[in-house]
């Protein structure tokens, strides 16, 4: 089992920088990719990137650019970073992790980004 707990969420004026980071504990040894979603009200959840355990990272196209992607191992944890700069109120959303381990899907429990002047 992999537990995850994310924070940074907030408050940012257009324009603006915000980071997140989620903890990823338990049977980390088993993940094999870490990835940020997000759902703004009334859409779907959608992929914002996704980091491989081998380092490969892939964005959607709405954030290529202005998102990026890192991670930080442990012997116990791992941590994954999401830098958000140039922010629209576009990027308004909550803010999901997701550890892709053993075949299942594991989520934390969400951080909300509000960009609004």
């Amino acid at each position: 089992q992999v537990q995850l707990v994310e924070s940074g969420g907030g408050l940012v004026q257009p324009g603006g920088s915000l980071g997140l980071s989620c903890v990823a504990s338990g049977r980390v040894f088993t993940i094999t990719s870490l990835a940020w979603y997000r759902q703004a009200p009334g859409n779907e959840r959608e992929l914002v990137g996704r980091i491989t355990r081998s380092g490969s990272i892939n964005y959607a196209d709405s954030v290529k650019g202005r998102f990026t992607i890192s991670k930080d191992n442990t012997p116990t944890t791992t941590t994954v970073h999401l830098q958000m700069n140039s922010l629209t109120t576009e990027d308004t959303a909550v803010y999901y992790c997701n550890a892709h381990s053993l075949g299942s899907y594991n989520w934390g429990q969400g951080t909300q980004v509000t960009v609004s002047s």
